[in-house]
């Protein structure tokens, strides 16, 4: 690694995570539909993000620490064809609890993509890790935007053979990352820089940006979920819905290229910060509103707050883990995934048994309490570079 962005490799890579994240992004969109072909519940709704989800929280950590010990660079297109033909498949099966194993199944190629594709990207970022990281999520910010907005116009004309339409791009970039493999696997730097750039783990500064990072998910997924559902019993459509879905998508996506430049330049704790005490506010405000005007700029602001500081928890995630990069971007997006779900699911029992809003509203706590954690984030070591295994383990 030179010091400068490798933008060809970074292209690539951020192409997978686009590809990887518009299968998962789709999942939200499909809800709405699948809950109509199955007559599901709240909590059977989320139930169903919680599929793709935990399969992505149980496993990413363990291909992270795999990507650590030995390398695996195939994970980068199986990844994505997995998660493409599953979330695919999941649109067209017969039965509820094929939709679930299917969509678990998606989970696992989510999982295996993205601690490699962030190692990788690390590699390839050269000195300005929070810009480069936010070149490399901004891909998968779009694809989880660019998902509802293939999924519902097409499953509201085709019907749910949609959804499997929809991911046929995913399929073929899976082919494409094959065949970028060897050129990826050059910008890995040479081992006497790797030991004199790696640092010490920070055990307990990984420990606090963990907390963050599953409050943060617990208000983002619930939102994923069922914003399109309360938009409808708002009186909305299923349009309005993933309208909104997407809007609130696109602007984190947009918000992750200023973001990352911004974390660089001011520090990565203060940004992280600033957008979590926001949170909470904006997400009383957009479920007040209601699908009006106001509501759809609170979201887009949510976005923003949200999907632009994925590049940097990230990156902290990766300085105070040196030696482990693998395992720290897979907590980083693991963690977060798999909880955010299984906070999805108790704030559907939550839904059924009082009602959606007071969900929602149970929700915006999480990134206040999230809010006072950051404040106790220690400073990383800016030099810190991921550690690779040696040439001739990377398969």
């Amino acid at each position: 690694m030179t010091g400068e962005l490798d933008r060809k490799a970074m292209a690539t890579l951020s192409g997978g995570h686009l590809s990887v994240d518009m299968a998962s992004g789709a999942v939200p969109a499909l809800l709405p539909f699948l809950a109509d072909e199955f007559d599901l519940s709240y909590a059977a709704t989320g139930a169903l993000m919680l599929a793709v989800l935990l399969s992505s929280s149980l496993l990413q950590p363990l291909f992270g620490l795999w990507s650590d010990r030995r390398g695996a660079t195939w994970l980068l297109p199986g990844g994505v064809a997995l998660a493409g033909l599953g979330t695919g498949l999941a649109a067209v099966a017969p039965s509820y609890a094929f939709v679930v194993a299917l969509l678990f199944a998606a989970g696992i190629g989510v999982a295996a993509y993205h601690p490699e594709g962030a190692k990788f990207a690390a590699y390839a970022s050269g000195r300005k890790r929070a810009s480069g990281m936010s070149y490399f999520n901004v891909g998968g910010n779009v694809g989880f935007a660019l998902g509802p907005l293939l999924i519902t116009p097409l499953a509201i004309w085709f019907g749910l053979v949609g959804g499997l339409i929809a991911m046929a791009p995913v399929i073929l970039y899976a082919f494409v990352l094959q065949r970028a493999l060897p050129g990826l696997r050059r910008t890995v730097p040479p081992s006497a820089a790797r030991r004199a750039a790696s640092g010490v783990d920070d055990r307990r500064a990984m420990f606090l940006l963990a907390v963050v990072i599953v409050l943060r998910a617990v208000v983002w997924f619930a939102l994923l979920t069922f914003i399109p559902l309360w938009i409808l019993a708002n009186g909305g459509t299923k349009a309005d819905g993933g309208r909104e879905l997407a809007l609130m998508l696109v602007a984190g996506a947009a918000g992750t290229l200023v973001m990352g430049p911004v974390a660089d330049r001011v520090g990565l704790r203060r940004t992280l910060l600033v957008t979590q005490v926001a949170l909470p506010f904006l997400v009383v405000v957009a479920v007040v509103a209601a699908g009006g005007v106001v509501a759809t700029v609170a979201l887009m602001l949510v976005g923003l707050c949200v999907v632009s500081t994925f590049p940097v928890t990230m990156v902290l995630s990766q300085l105070y883990l040196p030696r482990h990069v693998g395992m720290a971007s897979g907590l980083t997006i693991g963690l977060g995934m798999g909880l955010g779900g299984v906070a999805a699911v108790a704030l559907g029992v939550v839904a059924d048994a009082v009602d959606l809003q007071t969900a929602l509203y149970a929700a915006a706590v999480a990134p206040a309490i999230g809010s006072v954690v950051c404040f106790f984030l220690p400073a990383p070591a800016r030099r810190a570079l991921p550690v690779e295994p040696a040439p001739a383990a990377i398969v």
